[in-house]
């Protein structure tokens, strides 16, 4: 197989490691995830990923709860399943290093985008947690950013539909799946499969966002390979 990226950054949800349970770890789930970024990673490319924490937290519970302290416990979410996702890769073989936009002495190391990048020219996986350190901001933009912080050709969206619609595919049978979108095009339809402030981060750096399903047992070697279709915004 021959990969079409050097580099790459790629986001997957919380959920996607439950296997459909959406709360928790399946282990099939998480095994098959780590098992393809294992073995894009052995084809040569650097691979980081970013981990949403849905599958543990998913935001504010209830108007009684500060929006700030909501966030900040999705961090620790996202550190969570960072952990998880190193640990078994280690498993399948690859040396990973989890690191975090917030500093938990023996958890992680805190974020360096140097040394990340020292971590990936030796063929290790990066996993970050922690988003962007900051509140109001989502796993959205903390990928963008750390993808452009590491010079990746591509930032992949795993997704749980086959890419980009103009509309909810599983609520509107006629919704309209688009190959390739401009980012311009895609803020001025007002799409929601990534947040209008990382796509714009995209757009400002020259980073091509490749958004694709997360169905399939090679869904990921795919995306890389360029076996799949999904949606390009550039």
């Amino acid at each position: 197989m021959q990969a079409k990226y050097n580099r790459i950054l790629l986001k997957i949800s919380g959920e996607a490691l439950s296997g459909g349970k959406g709360h928790g770890y399946d282990t099939e789930a998480l095994s098959q995830v780590t098992g393809q970024i294992a073995e894009v990673a052995k084809l040569g490319v650097g691979v980081a990923v970013v981990v949403g924490g849905g599958n543990f937290w998913r935001g504010r519970q209830g108007d009684e709860m500060e929006r700030a302290t909501a966030d900040y416990m999705g961090m620790l979410a996202t550190v969570i399943n960072a952990l998880a996702l190193s640990d078994a890769l280690e498993k399948h073989g690859v040396e990973a290093r989890v690191m975090t936009a917030l500093s938990i002495s023996g958890i992680g190391e805190t974020f360096n985008y140097k040394n990340a990048k020292r971590y990936l020219s030796e063929g290790k996986v990066v996993v970050f947690g922690g988003g962007t350190g900051n509140p109001y901001f989502t796993t959205d933009t903390g990928a963008s950013l750390r993808a452009v912080e590491i010079g990746a050709d591509a930032l992949l969206l795993a997704k749980n539909i086959d890419g980009i619609y103009d509309s909810d595919p599983k609520v509107n049978p006629n919704a309209k799946k688009f190959d390739k979108l401009t980012y311009d095009e895609y803020v001025k339809l007002g799409l929601k499969a990534l947040d209008t402030s990382a796509v714009v981060m995209c757009k400002e750096n020259g980073l091509k966002i490749h958004a694709f399903g997360l169905d399939g047992e090679s869904s990921i070697i795919n995306a890389v390979t360029g076996d799949t279709a999904g949606t390009i915004v550039y």
